[in-house]
């Protein structure tokens, strides 16, 4: 028994030591080609940057060059090793197990696709604030899987590839304006062409509200309402800050109305007005009266004194 051992382990030993030299040729080529895609990924980057000013598919087409090198390294040391016939062999006769990998891996398969054609034709650029779905952010980068989006609130968010390419995409930086609005309740006896000047003319003393066609600001009377006349104020900035630079831009415009408006003599601002209503007609109610014969004796009995048996002085 202890001989059969011997054997087996001298026979695996022998073998070992025969591919010994094939594994130590194919540890140093793949490290060789590890170190060569971080220089390649690094001259990739720098050539395309210099002719494109487009970083997510710079950085997108190095990525698929580095990994391609790879991929070729580690089937060149498959080979040298011996190994790339074996499964080869493999998946070449089962089919059902090429069938099972192709479908583990479809996923993956598929939102690289999809990054490749986003890469080339896509509805974003790097820093472009976005929605899809419930994810809404800042883009970072495009990877070979994922698209990484920053949060307004800090948080990095992976969004697969091929959500992107199948679900609506809102970008709100693409062209470089968005459009903001707010709405100001006035009474009903205010001068209302008056005070929409009013409004127009603090939007025209904020540097950032952009003032010329087509994105002028405007004002427009939007709704009658119980007790104000509403009325809409819309106007155009610039959305490299979307979430940030815009939204406070909306707050200092709606200060400064306020603060104009509050002054005016002419013009208030009034509250919402609550109107109560009673009933035409009132219920009948039945009124009881005590019975006060009958409430006299039950007093004497609770011990008070009646006049007949009073005690004399």
């Amino acid at each position: 028994m202890l001989e059969d051992f011997t054997a087996v382990a001298h026979t695996y030993w022998t073998q070992f030591l025969f591919v010994l030299p094939r594994l130590l040729v194919a540890a140093v080529l793949l490290a060789v080609v590890w170190l060569a895609s971080g220089r390649l990924r690094s001259f990739l980057s720098d050539k395309l940057a210099a002719h494109s000013a487009d970083p997510l598919l710079t950085n997108f087409l190095t990525q698929v060059g580095r990994w391609l090198l790879v991929l070729g390294g580690l089937l060149l040391a498959l080979q040298i090793i011996g190994f790339s016939g074996v499964v080869g062999g493999l998946l070449g006769g089962l089919g059902l197990s090429a069938f099972l990998v192709g479908f583990a891996f479809k996923d993956i398969a598929e939102n690289f696709l999809a990054g490749v054609i986003l890469a080339f034709n896509r509805p974003f650029n790097v820093h472009d604030s976005i929605q899809v779905k419930e994810y809404m952010g800042r883009v970072m980068e495009l990877n070979l899987r994922t698209t990484r989006i920053k949060t307004y609130d800090g948080k990095d968010i992976y969004v697969p590839n091929a959500v992107l390419l199948k679900e609506s995409v809102t970008n709100f930086t693409r062209d470089g304006f968005i459009r903001q609005d707010f709405v100001v309740g006035i009474d009903y006896d205010a001068d209302v062409p008056g005070v929409m000047e009013t409004i127009l003319g603090q939007l025209r003393q904020e540097a950032e509200v952009l003032q010329t066609a087509p994105h002028e600001p405007f004002v427009i009377v939007d709704e009658l309402a119980t007790s104000t006349v509403n009325l809409k104020v819309f106007f155009w900035a610039k959305s490299e800050e979307y979430r940030r630079g815009v939204l406070q831009l909306r707050s200092r415009l709606l200060n400064r109305v306020k603060t104009v408006l509050m002054a005016a003599d002419n013009v208030s601002l009034p509250s919402d007005i609550v109107e109560v209503q009673f009933p035409k007609t009132l219920p009948e109610l039945r009124v009881r009266l005590m019975d006060t014969e009958k409430a006299e004796p039950d007093s004497d009995a609770a011990g008070s004194p009646s006049p007949a048996t009073s005690p004399e002085k």
